[in-house]
């Protein structure tokens, strides 16, 4: 099977360029977006890290609001508060020590900060090649325009 050829920019014309354009747009669009999500799960997970840290043990059977989300708390009252119950993922729940709690957080912030590095790498690649294809664009419309002038 032939390896496909690489095509040079310059090559193409105006339609072709702006299609390819239009797809990096897309695409640099959809890696933004998946960007921001995970700057948010990464914001979750570190507000869980504080959550754990905040735990008192002189809180021991007083009734605390617990945060079910980021804006919803309950009331509940703390038995022990040298385990929490984690959530691992597609509801369920897994009790931990505090310092387990803590690590299992921080692996989930660690893991998401090396994503988002190859993300950023990623966007920042896709940026450049569109920059590209818009600097061949302009160069190819000032032609025109040169050629339109002389006739």
């Amino acid at each position: 099977m032939a390896q496909p050829q690489p095509v040079s920019l310059t090559d193409l014309d105006l339609n072709q360029l702006g299609d390819i354009k239009k797809q990096f747009e897309e695409e640099l669009n959809h890696l933004t977006n998946s960007f921001a999500q995970l700057k948010q799960a990464q914001a979750k997970f570190k507000a869980c890290i504080d959550n754990v840290a905040e735990i008192n043990l002189q809180n021991r059977g007083k009734t605390i609001l617990v945060p079910l989300t980021n804006s919803l708390y309950v009331p509940g009252k703390l038995n022990d508060p040298d385990h929490v119950l984690v959530d691992v993922g597609t509801g369920y729940f897994v009790q931990k020590t505090r310092p387990q709690a803590t690590k299992h957080y921080q692996s989930k912030v660690d893991y998401i900060r090396t994503n988002l590095e190859t993300l950023e790498d990623t966007i920042q690649k896709k940026r450049d090649n569109m920059n590209a294809v818009v600097n061949v664009i302009q160069v190819k419309l000032q032609e025109q325009t040169r050629n339109i002038t002389k006739d």
